[in-house]
């Protein structure tokens, strides 16, 4: 009986000691990226209205007029009434197979479906109709998710299916089984004031509305649209625009990049064709931009995949626009999006909350507010109130003096 009793403890001992060693050497938890394929046929067909419901992932925020619409990833737009901020309402969900950014202008809203650009009417919000699809017009808008570790292709078939997107999971796998991902990841995962009838979307925002054009950026360059017919959109000549291109912001007549690299900026005085003005290069990290009169903001993100170790906002002197400079770096936790109002800078840190900062005296950065319990993403400030989307929560606050208040949150699920 006591061999036995010794035997049975001895294959306990082994198997902790065999476990042990699985969990610290041979297998290890990995986020896998799986796609999300629908049929050609359905893709082609898949724009559709329909009653308001739950967000699965919420993405990019943008504001237009008394409405808000929030992206759910690569599932479509969440249309949210908001002619009471105090009380914001979804009313509808426009189902857009593959879908992260929007722009508006005059009630046409312009979206991408891959690499397709669809052109819809929202005059009648209540009856929103597809006046357009200009097919295979976005030709490098693959966008591949920033945190997966493994890429899970499947079986599939490219004669009669289309990859729309893309489901995260947490699997164990076996470390010397896994290869790395060697593939380009989008992360673009200050509004500007609105005006001609445009809508305003946050800093994470890959499209962009000046004028009679529409820009819209993606891996490595600018896709130029005339929207003069605003219902039958021009495609033009793409400009190419370097590499690991994330974010575009405007300026007067200055498009403003953010990449991985660096910052791009270029002169939009003949609108059709931009071309190349500087840069500034800060090494690698994930970088969305907004822009005042004279300075230039950047959040880089480190500790991930973009290859920063630390995280920051850059401060750049863009009063020579031919020679940007670097003024200052402040450090930061986790920044993602930012915005701009006056002289008010909101910074999305993360899970370290919404930080406000008084602009009035660069170098100088003194910090007027900061919003400790709640995980941001990207923000947009309006006229009267400033728009904030993070943890799966829409958060308005209203100006105050020199402070803001919230005033309302709308959980998307």
């Amino acid at each position: 009986m006591k061999n036995s009793l010794v035997l049975i403890t001895w294959f306990i001992l082994l198997g902790l000691v065999s476990c042990e060693y699985a969990e610290t050497g041979e297998y290890a938890d990995y986020l896998v990226a799986k796609p999300l394929v629908v049929s050609r046929a359905e893709f082609a067909n898949s724009i559709t209205v329909e009653p308001p419901g739950s967000i699965e992932e919420s993405g990019k925020i943008y504001a237009y007029q008394d409405y808000i619409f929030i992206n759910d990833k690569y599932k479509g737009v969440h249309v949210i009434d908001n002619s009471d901020p105090n009380a914001p309402e979804k009313i509808a969900f426009i189902q857009i197979a593959g879908n992260v950014d929007i722009s508006i202008k005059d009630n046409f809203l312009y979206a991408d479906s891959i690499t397709d650009l669809i052109v819809l009417d929202i005059s009648d919000i209540n009856n929103i109709q597809q006046v357009n699809r200009l097919e295979n017009v976005l030709r490098d808008n693959v966008v591949f998710p920033a945190q997966a570790q493994i890429f899970d292709w499947g079986d599939i078939d490219y004669d009669n299916e289309v990859v729309v997107g893309w489901q995260v999971v947490t699997e164990r796998r076996r470390i010397e089984d896994v290869v790395q991902p060697d593939i380009f990841i989008d992360t673009a995962e200050l509004a500007n004031d609105g005006s001609d009838g445009n809508g305003q979307g946050g800093s994470l925002a890959r499209f962009k509305i000046v004028a009679d054009y529409l820009y819209a950026v993606d891996s490595h360059q600018i896709n130029v649209f005339d929207i003069s017919d605003l219902s039958n959109p021009e495609d033009l000549e793409d400009v190419f625009a370097g590499f690991d291109i994330e974010t575009i912001f405007n300026r007067d007549n200055y498009l403003f990049l953010g990449s991985m690299q660096g910052m791009y900026i270029y002169d939009i005085s003949a609108p059709a064709t931009p071309t190349f003005v500087s840069d500034f290069q800060h090494g690698t990290a994930c970088d969305p931009v907004v822009v005042d009169d004279n300075y230039a903001y950047v959040t880089l993100r480190g500790g991930n995949f973009c290859g920063a170790t630390e995280s920051g906002l850059y401060i750049i002197d863009i009063t020579e626009i031919e020679t940007p400079e670097l003024v200052v770096i402040y450090p930061m936790d986790e920044p993602y999006g930012l915005g701009i109002k006056n002289n008010q800078l909101f910074v999305c840190d993360g899970s370290s909350g919404l930080k406000v900062y008084d602009t009035s005296n660069i170098p100088d950065l003194p910090q007027q507010n900061h919003f400790r319990d709640v995980v941001t993403f990207d923000v947009i400030p309006l006229e009267q109130q400033l728009l904030m989307v993070g943890d799966e929560v829409l958060y308005q606050y209203e100006y105050v003096n020199d402070d803001i208040r919230l005033i309302s949150t709308l959980h998307f699920n």
